[in-house]
């Protein structure tokens, strides 16, 4: 798998998002949490999340982040937004299309892995977004 801007925030082969699932109570959380949000337990299992969902909310970021940013030196916006994974939680994301014309709240989104930057020896760090179903 191609190096990504952190390994724990995805399954083994890098096709989905790892989060943690409450047995007790159900409860969904990502990043992955040794302990419940909701009821406090500690019995959390790691869990793949789900690749699809619905747009929930968005915005455009039209700024450099402040340190410790390390996106590519040219900054370009990019879309950021809520994603609703279906019975599991609202995942928050960089989305792949950053023209607010281009999203709509309900449509439907999928994970992929983007480029996010260089490392010193000049290969590509992976991170996940979201991107419009069915749109190019």
């Amino acid at each position: 798998m191609p190096r990504t801007v952190d390994d724990s925030l995805f399954t083994a082969d890098g096709t989905a998002l790892l989060g943690s699932r409450c047995d007790d109570c159900g409860a969904h959380t990502f990043p992955r949490q040794g302990g419940c949000p909701r009821c406090t337990g500690s019995s959390m299992a790691d869990v793949a999340l789900a690749r699809e969902g619905t747009l929930w909310s968005f915005t455009i970021q039209g700024f450099r982040p402040k340190t410790p940013y390390q996106g590519p030196d040219e900054f370009e916006p990019y879309g950021v937004g809520y994603v609703e994974l279906p019975g599991q939680l609202i995942v928050e994301a960089r989305l792949t299309e950053n023209d607010p014309d281009r999203l709509e709240i309900g449509m439907p989104m999928r994970m992929e892995m983007i480029p996010f930057r260089t490392d010193d020896a000049g290969e590509p760090v992976l991170t996940f977004a979201f991107t419009p179903v069915g749109r190019s």
